[in-house]
Formats: structure tokens, C-alpha cells, sequence
């Protein structure tokens, strides 16, 4: 019986590309990585919150000492929000103070997207620079802070070099006996190209530090 040449050829280039798709035994296609999410920005009392709640998991009289936010690469800080804060909580009865960060990614070699918590350290309440806060007087947050900014040096800095970050810094002012948010301007390089205080009660503009 003859054989059918088109019969032949049709076999053939199938059998090729059944041995071109086909892989060994046991081996499965490597799969994708899935895209991760987009990297999420909070305003520093959103983020205190969050962080607040771990916080008096650690200790039932955790106190806030200190709330910072970090310019991580793609974001500036502009508008008041940020990627990364961390907030410093003391605890009288453990005479100890602990951070805790929020990280808005999963992308930072030591942080974890969320919560993070830091060490436990001693606490020294005498020590102007851990003086704890009630939060009863945060009623201002830093979107707001970062607006009197604005309106006090930052609107024209930016005009000049739009590329300048920005950070946020909360802290009690034993001298002023306030809560001020600092809204500091400036790069990695060169971070205090103008600092505002503004007071976080009132929103009320202190005064340019530098």
C-alpha cells in the first residue's frame, strides 16, 4: 500500500511540536511571580493608630514618646503622608521604651509590610528627648501640618527644587509645653532645607526653625 505523502508530513510536524512543548516527567513550569502590591501611604496619625494598638499589646500604659516618618525611594512625602513611620511608646511600669514601625511595602530589606515592632530599651523619663505625650492632643494631623507649611516657605522651596522630600517628626516641646509636628524639606543629602513647627492642637503655624 502506498503511503499518503500529506498523510506523512502532517504526522510529522505534529510529532515535532509534541516534542517541542514537551518537558521531562515530574518537572512543571516555573511559575510566575506574582506582582506585588502597590506601595501604600498613610498620614502620620492614621499610621499612629495602627501602631498605638500594637503598642498597648507590649504594655497596658504605653505612652507615645516619639512619631517619625522615613522617605523610602518613589515617594517624597509631599501632601503629608508617607511609606514608612515609626513611633517610639514608653511604659512607666516597665520603665522601658519600644518602637514600632509601619512599613506601606514588603520591598524594605528589615521591614515587613505592616506592624513591625523594634526592641524593647530603658526608658529614662527625665531625658527631654523621651518625654512621652498624651494623645489626647494630636487632633491635628500631618496633611494639615504639612498645608501651614506650605503656606510658610514650603510652597516656594518646592517651586525652586520640586524634588526635595519631605519628612515628618512628632515630638512634645518641654520649652513651648506643646505637641509640635515638625514638616522638614529637604534631601537624603541635605534634610533641613527649611523645618516648620506647627503646632498639633490647633494647627496654629509656630514658627520656621531654619
Amino acid at each position: 500500500m502506498k503511503a499518503n505523502p500529506k498523510l506523512t508530513l502532517a504526522i510529522a510536524a505534529f510529532l515535532l511540536l509534541l516534542g517541542c512543548s514537551s518537558q521531562p516527567p515530574g518537572e512543571s513550569q516555573p511559575a510566575s511571580k506574582p506582582t506585588p502590591p502597590p506601595t501604600e501611604t498613610l498620614t502620620g496619625r492614621e499610621a499612629f493608630q495602627k501602631l498605638y494598638i500594637q503598642a498597648r499589646g507590649w504594655a497596658g500604659d504605653a505612652v507615645p514618646v516619639r512619631l517619625e516618618s522615613t522617605v523610602i525611594p518613589n515617594t517624597d512625602g509631599h501632601g503629608g503622608k508617607a511609606a514608612v513611620w515609626r513611633c517610639t511608646f514608653a511604659s512607666p511600669a516597665r520603665r522601658s521604651i519600644k518602637p514600632y514601625t509601619w512599613a506601606g511595602t514588603g520591598t524594605l530589606r528589615d521591614l515587613e509590610r505592616g506592624v513591625n515592632p523594634g526592641v524593647e530599651d530603658g526608658w529614662n523619663p527625665a531625658n527631654a528627648s523621651q518625654m512621652n505625650f498624651d494623645p489626647s492632643y494630636l487632633k491635628v494631623d500631618s496633611d494639615a501640618a504639612w498645608n501651614v507649611a506650605q503656606q510658610n516657605g514650603g510652597e516656594k522651596l518646592l517651586k525652586t527644587a520640586p524634588q526635595e522630600s519631605t519628612q515628618y517628626v512628632l515630638a512634645w516641646d518641654p520649652l513651648g509645653k506643646d505637641l509640635r509636628w515638625h514638616v522638614i524639606y529637604g534631601s537624603k543629602g541635605d534634610p533641613t532645607q527649611l523645618r516648620v513647627a506647627v503646632n498639633a492642637y490647633d494647627g496654629k503655624f509656630i514658627r520656621v526653625e531654619k
